[in-house]
């Protein structure tokens, strides 16, 4: 079935493969997508839907050096570079928008000030990654330290985001992108909204479920209004505790924002479980609730191989799978994957930052008759 088309809305996929949004921290001066970036995305266009690196919504939305934007004049025509490259090379790409609340640094922040959260909560030991020396990205130089103390989103702070993530989902489509991805995982904004934990107002966006859900309602709507629901997908990270974000209950929560997406009617969920050494699976009956209560297109990713992604689709929990590190040192996984050809493996040491080494110089499998 891996290799089998799927249509998602509008769009045909050649396969079920997906590859995932990971954070390379290419991005040129003003945080504009580069040409290498264009470069590294065209060659991994086999994927039946490439969904980009988190691209934050404003310079608030940003937690990382080096990350791109989706703001500016500048980012949406480097973006515009990176779609025509990869629907040059017959590729489907989603932008995933991304604005990371509480995980960043002032350094970082308009003007200096404090990072956004649904709280101020700082969730201690959780780093984020700065260049002192702004030698930028080719320099690959930079040092990891704790997020800055964060302040609560006034309500009309609240409205403004909301705003953003509508203009981002705008100027994704003025860049070419087939349809967006909401960043609704890993600890970031909408996971601090979400959170029981990381979640402590008293208004309406704080307290019961209902309320706690209410961000991530009004960006999707506002997001779906712009692009349409066919071109929206939203991330999420069920059962596991990232960066600080820890809920109290997990699977009633995440069954209600199932519930809630479903309502608007969005294309795709994209469930990133836990992909770390040792790590719990997700049960078999949380997946099989999900199913039951999101009729849309389900994406899994999390350290999947063949035979795992294959049994997801047999089961019928999944309909696309996502790969994301082998995606990084193999550019023709699809193919990869298809003639059971031994993997390349990655330099971990260049995941962030730096040029084209680690980045677009893996090769590509040889085919039997010596083409590629």
């Amino acid at each position: 079935m891996l290799f089998t088309p799927y249509r998602l809305s509008g769009l045909t996929l050649p396969n079920r493969i997906v590859m995932p949004p990971m954070t390379r921290s290419r991005a040129g001066a003003g945080n504009v997508p580069t040409a290498l970036m264009a470069e590294y995305y065209a060659q991994r266009a086999s994927a039946g839907l490439i969904i980009t690196e988190g691209t934050q919504i404003s310079q608030q939305g940003q937690g990382y050096a080096w990350t791109p934007g989706i703001h500016s004049a500048g980012q949406v025509a480097g973006w515009r570079r990176v779609t025509e490259a990869v629907h040059a090379a017959g590729g489907r790409i989603f932008a995933q928008l991304w604005h990371v609340g509480r995980i960043s640094h002032v350094s970082l922040q308009p003007d200096g000030s404090a990072p956004v959260s649904s709280s101020p909560l700082v969730a201690e030991g959780v780093k984020v990654f700065i260049d002192p020396t702004g030698q930028g990205p080719q320099a690959g130089v930079g040092d990891m330290v704790q997020h800055s103390a964060p302040q609560a989103l006034s309500e009309a702070g609240i409205a403004q985001v909301v705003r953003d993530f509508a203009t981002a989902a705008q100027h994704a489509l003025d860049a070419g992108f087939d349809g967006v991805e909401l960043h609704g995982a890993n600890g970031y904004l909408i996971n601090q909204f979400i959170d029981s934990r990381a979640n402590t107002r008293t208004d309406g966006y704080g307290g019961p479920l209902p309320n706690r859900l209410r961000f991530l309602r009004e960006v999707t709507e506002a997001v779906t209004a712009v692009v349409g629901q066919g071109r929206v997908g939203v991330r999420l990270a069920p059962l596991t505790t990232l960066q600080g974000a820890v809920d109290d209950t997990p699977q009633a929560t995440y069954l209600g924002a199932a519930r809630l997406l479903d309502g608007i009617g969005v294309a795709y969920l994209h469930i990133a479980e836990a992909d770390w050494e040792d790590a719990p699976e997700m049960p078999a009956a949380f997946k099989e609730a999900l199913r039951l209560i999101y009729g849309g297109t389900l994406i899994y990713a999390g350290k999947y191989t063949a035979e795992r992604a294959e049994a997801a689709l047999h089961n019928g929990w999944a309909d696309l799978i996502g790969f994301g590190r082998p995606f990084v040192a193999n550019p023709d996984l699809p193919e990869r994957l298809r003639q059971a050809l031994p993997l390349n493996q990655p330099d971990t040491d260049r995941f962030f930052g730096g040029g084209a080494a680690g980045y677009t110089d893996y090769p590509f499998a040889t085919a039997k008759d010596g083409t590629r």
